[in-house]
């Protein structure tokens, strides 16, 4: 072998020990690190960003605007009020607006419990058929049907057109203990209600003409 050659072969040797010497000292001293791949970022569903993105851009209701919705929720259709049986709906004015809408003996019997004198009351010797309702509110009190000739000079009735139309309260303002009938839908004095009736009840409702008015029957 010719001197070239051997030369050749020694030079490649060489080079080939010191690539692997360098590599290995590389790899020795952490030059040769492991990658280490992060998963990308899955992007957001653009179905969940835009309903997100148009509910941000949408004013925040005020207090005016959910009390509306709160009142119209709570709105609901209601029925008349019913003049034959009361319904628990009272009638409440100042003394100044019944003075406006009842005449002055209403006003004195009826606000203030006053009593029309005997046989002066228009009602007292009604004798037609016909129904009497509450001169202050127009509540449906009594029927000529229950009214009888008690001599006392007053309309009487042996009950009421429906129990739930009048109030009994106790009276002590004279001697005697008596029970005073009122409205039960606007609190009107209408008299009193003495045990001393005709059957079947027992009772004579001693009503002021005044508290009352009376429509003929058809």
């Amino acid at each position: 072998m010719s001197n070239r050659i051997i030369a050749a072969v020694v030079a490649v040797l060489v080079v080939a020990v010191l690539v692997v010497a360098v590599s290995r000292s590389e790899f020795v001293s952490g030059r040769y690190e492991t990658a280490v791949v992060t998963p990308a970022k899955t992007a957001p569903d653009r179905t969940t960003i835009e309903p997100a993105a148009e509910a941000a851009k949408q004013p925040a209701p005020n207090s005016a605007t959910l009390a509306a919705a709160s009142e119209t929720a709570s709105e609901k259709p209601t029925a008349p009020p019913s003049d034959d049986v009361f319904d628990g709906a009272k009638i409440v004015k100042t003394e100044a607006e019944w003075k406006k809408v009842l005449t002055p003996e209403q006003y004195h019997i009826m606000r203030e419990e006053g009593t029309e004198r005997a046989y002066s009351g228009k009602y007292a010797e009604t004798h037609e058929d016909g129904e009497f309702y509450c001169a202050a509110c127009g509540l449906h009190l009594f029927s000529s049907k229950t009214k009888f000739e008690s001599g006392t000079g007053w309309p009487s009735f042996y009950a009421p057109f429906n129990k739930k139309n009048v109030t009994e309260i106790e009276d002590r303002s004279l001697s005697e203990v008596r029970t005073e009938v009122e409205c039960a839908r606007c609190g009107g004095h209408l008299g009193h209600v003495f045990d001393d009736g005709p059957k079947p009840t027992g009772l004579r409702y001693c009503m002021n003409s005044a508290s009352l008015v009376f429509k003929k029957a058809k």
